[in-house]
């Protein structure tokens, strides 16, 4: 029970540096390409989440450190008591594990505070340019989208809309590359299009300056 408790609990924590620190790994998630690796983050984050619907962020931290401490300790005495009865050494049971290198070199440090730079820079434009009216049609559909954002605030809590996007980031691809539907998409967006062109064709000074 110990070494499934620890091996899971070093898998999650593994498979949560990978997804942060490498896009590739993240799509090989959410595809679902190795069962194993994405049932345990699925499942994990989805028992983070629904912990935090019962209980305070300090204490699902707490409680989760408590779970992990006592998995981890409770095997280290388990695996020292078992080589002084069998009289082996086989050093810390954890050996593999301490020698994995999890620092981030300062190449690494200093590209994602440039990524973090680039799209903190890029939203803020977007909302000042949305905010102070550019252009009016963007304006007005962010505005529609902020009310009806009210309404689903009104039905959904918080962490009820992150379940859901979680749910929807781990189904969602799979739907999407078993069915195909980007021609339905086209589709979609054909007419989305056709009408954001006539509105922006009636509305005085909506209708973009030609680059």
């Amino acid at each position: 029970i110990f070494l499934v408790l620890t091996d899971s609990f070093s898998l999650s924590l593994s498979l949560s540096l990978s997804l942060c620190l490498c896009p590739s790994v993240a799509m090989e998630l959410l595809y679902w390409r190795d069962l194993k690796q994405t049932g345990l983050m699925f499942s994990s984050i989805l028992l983070l989440l629904f912990s935090l619907t019962q209980f305070s962020v300090v204490s699902v931290i707490a409680y989760l450190a408590l779970a992990a401490l006592s998995a981890t300790i409770s095997f280290r005495v388990y695996k020292s008591v078992l080589q002084a009865v069998q009289k082996t050494d086989e050093g810390h049971p954890f050996k593999s594990y301490l020698e994995v290198e999890i620092s981030l070199s300062h190449d690494q440090m200093q590209r994602y505070a440039e990524n973090a730079q680039y799209y903190m820079n890029s939203t803020l434009k977007e909302l000042r340019r949305l905010f102070l009216v550019q252009d009016l049609v963007d304006s007005l559909k962010f505005a529609v989208l902020m009310w009806l954002l009210t309404y689903v605030g009104a039905l959904f809590n918080g962490l009820t809309l992150l379940i859901m996007a979680v749910v929807s980031m781990f189904s969602m691809p799979v739907v999407y590359e078993k069915y195909q539907i980007d021609q339905y998409l086209g589709l979609v967006r054909t007419q989305v299009n056709s009408v954001v062109g006539k509105i922006q064709e009636k509305i005085p000074g909506a209708k973009r300056k030609a680059e």
